[in-house]
């Protein structure tokens, strides 16, 4: 296992950008995009919010050289109002 860290910025006005260190496989980055998305939101069900939280994911891509996973979407809220995120991951060295 290897530890990644995800940074969030939503898109509440003035909103703190938050840090999220997550454990996955070694090889994580082998994956697409998506899926390095996907892991990650794993984690937060899992391990943040202990419950599963529905997103959407408008796009992701990994870097040229394949350190960094970027990501647009929105986090579904329980009301069905949405809340804009950009998501940045990358192993933690």
């Amino acid at each position: 296992m290897a530890t990644y860290l995800a940074t969030v910025l939503s898109g509440v006005e003035d909103a703190t950008p938050g840090f999220y260190p997550f454990e996955a496989p070694d090889d994580l980055f082998s994956a697409t995009a998506d899926k390095i998305v996907r892991k990650f939101f794993e984690h937060v069900d899992k391990d943040l919010f202990h419950h599963h939280v529905d997103y959407e994911v408008n796009a992701a891509t990994k870097s040229k050289d394949g350190t960094t996973v970027t990501a647009m979407g929105a986090l579904v809220l329980g009301n069905g109002s949405e809340l804009p995120f950009l998501l940045r991951i990358s192993p933690q060295p």
